[in-house]
């Protein structure tokens, strides 16, 4: 089937998905399958079909999502939150339950785990409550049931499935004390009237869900976050995602690889830094969170794809593309080892560019190998001294560390960089 952009419309319309991030090739496989499905015989036939029952747009929504996410994805962002959530609390006089988002919640693994991580910290659960929420009401019934696959436990500390599940079969059923902290519905990102009557959450997670947002769409996201966030919040997103938090005027925290970000205390605003995205194409669908729409969750994939250096005579450019894309497709699938190798692979086979190097970077910075990710990112930038992401988490690194100084000349040569490409693109 040819690519029909009627489509790829429909998706961007109801679920703001930018087709560029993540290939036609996924879209038109979940069109295939629907129209099988749907007994249509030719794609007109199925359009007319989709526009006409709301049951099918979501059947399209879900044949497009494939939910990536475990238990303590991230683990450092969790242990954060319950040092932050003590002090709020301090902050607060305890005068209230912390309120706390995640969006979107996919299958419950990250609320479900923010609720363990806080009761694991000591909080008692009348000190806080988790809304998660999701576009998907599959994927929301999930969560609801709370029974779980060993694919859910994934990493080398699995403790706290001893502590907050029972066995039953061959799966794991969560403990109702768990369950009862978390309150999950079916939203979209894309409503601005969303939880509009709702007071703002102290914390809230949407993590790697923007980058598979064209631009305005990620401003118009961003807004929502901004008003669902309390003014001394503290909003949580995914590794690759940063240099975006940056532009819109957040600030990292500082703790490494929480990837926590606040309006508040920060070196030189860059609301002129914005990179621009030339998504590569992940093998990896997508999500966001509403009534009528869907979701996301790769590790990277508003990462500008690379020029390509010469390569050996025996390697084509194709091939380095093909390197690249396998290198981000096993990153968002968290199979962190597997995109090292890829990425060692790349280098064996191709002359070194930047964009494999920042990738090391942030392979070693979500690791926690704080000084390795460093070393990664300043080679990328001697390949590629204007390497926007590169600079945007070597600065990160560095504040974490102490060295404003240090933090604030990347930034700043971020920031030329972004407005000397700003008055190259207006010529």
């Amino acid at each position: 089937m040819s690519s029909d952009q009627r489509f790829f419309d429909f998706l961007k319309e109801r679920i703001g998905l930018d087709v560029g991030s993540v290939g036609p090739a996924i879209i038109e496989r979940a069109v295939r399958q629907r129209c099988t499905a749907a007994r249509a015989l030719t794609t007109d036939e199925y359009w007319h079909s989709l526009l006409g029952s709301r049951d099918e747009q979501q059947a399209l929504i879900e044949a497009v999502i494939v939910p990536e996410t475990w238990f303590f994805r991230y683990p450092e962002s969790f242990a954060t939150l319950a040092k932050l959530a003590a002090k709020r609390l301090a902050a607060i006089n305890n005068m209230r339950a912390l309120r706390i988002l995640s969006l979107p919640c996919s299958t419950g693994e990250e609320p479900y785990s923010i609720a363990m991580a806080l009761l694991d910290a000591g909080l008692a659960p009348h000190q806080f409550k988790v809304d998660g929420m999701d576009v998907s009401p599959l994927s929301v019934e999930k969560a609801r049931l709370a029974l779980y696959g060993k694919n859910s436990f994934r990493g080398q500390d699995i403790d706290f499935r001893e502590r907050h599940f029972m066995a039953e079969n061959d799966n794991y059923r969560l403990s109702g004390r768990v369950i009862e902290q978390v309150r999950l519905q079916v939203g979209n990102l894309l409503d601005p009237a969303l939880l509009a009557s709702e007071p703002p959450y102290d914390f809230v997670f949407c993590r790697n869900l923007l980058i598979y947002f064209d631009q305005p769409t990620q401003q118009q996201v961003f807004e929502v976050l901004k008003r669902l966030t309390h003014v001394d919040g503290v909003l949580f997103i995914g590794p690759a995602e940063g240099s975006l938090l940056g532009r819109f005027g957040m600030r990292s925290i500082g703790i490494p690889q929480s990837f926590a970000f606040s309006r508040q205390s920060a070196p030189e605003p860059l609301a002129t830094f914005v990179p621009t995205p030339l998504p590569l194409p992940v093998q990896q669908p997508v999500r966001s969170v509403t009534p009528p729409p869907a979701r996301s969750r790769p590790f990277a994939t508003v990462v500008p794809m690379p020029q390509v250096a010469a390569t050996p005579s025996d390697a084509t450019p194709s091939d380095a593309a093909t390197l690249l894309a396998n290198i981000a497709a096993l990153a968002n699938e968290g199979k962190s080892a597997e995109a090292r190798a890829a990425c060692d692979s790349y280098l064996r086979s191709h002359e070194p560019v930047a964009q494999v190097f920042y990738w090391l970077g942030l392979l070693s910075d979500v690791a926690g190998s704080a000084l390795e990710a460093q070393g990664f990112y300043r080679k990328a930038l001697y390949l590629e001294p204007q390497h926007p992401d590169a600079l945007m988490h070597l600065a990160a690194l560095l504040q974490s560390q102490g060295d404003t100084a240090g933090a604030r000349r990347l930034q700043a040569r971020a920031a030329r960089s972004e407005r000397a490409a700003d008055s190259e693109r207006k010529r």
